[in-house]
């Protein structure tokens, strides 16, 4: 069993990734506290952000962009951004089995977990290039 010391900050911060459906970053998730009262350093916000990627109450996303995103759904799933304007969505199926056995196959890794991230462009963006 882990032991939490879920502090006020700590609990406003994840509460604010946890509501959101766009993997905010850290600077989004600094003015989302900001926008409901909270004071908080920039220190404390990282800090905090770290603390609970490393209770694995949220999922640090590093989908090769400057910033790291933070993700609040700790299920099984994968994530596809837009190369345009850098959305980042959830993809709710699951990677192939004979994927990873592939892979294992492939490295001699043993596969403890798989994350595939698609890029691409969102519908939003392709209905700006059509006009």
């Amino acid at each position: 069993m882990r032991t939490l010391n879920l502090t006020s900050q700590r609990q406003a911060v994840y509460d604010v990734v946890r509501e959101a459906h766009d993997h905010p970053t850290a600077a989004d998730v600094m003015n989302r506290l900001m926008e409901r009262g909270y004071n908080l350093a920039y220190g404390t916000v990282y800090n905090s952000l770290r603390y609970l990627t490393d209770k694995e109450l949220i999922r640090e996303l590093k989908l090769g962009e400057a910033a790291s995103r933070y993700d609040g759904r700790m299920d099984d799933h994968q994530h596809i951004i837009c190369q345009v304007c850098g959305r980042v969505d959830e993809v709710m199926s699951e990677v192939p089995h004979d994927w990873i056995e592939t892979v294992a196959h492939e490295t001699g890794y043993t596969i403890a977990h798989a994350h595939v991230v698609f890029g691409g462009v969102c519908k939003e963006c392709q209905s700006k290039r059509i006009k």
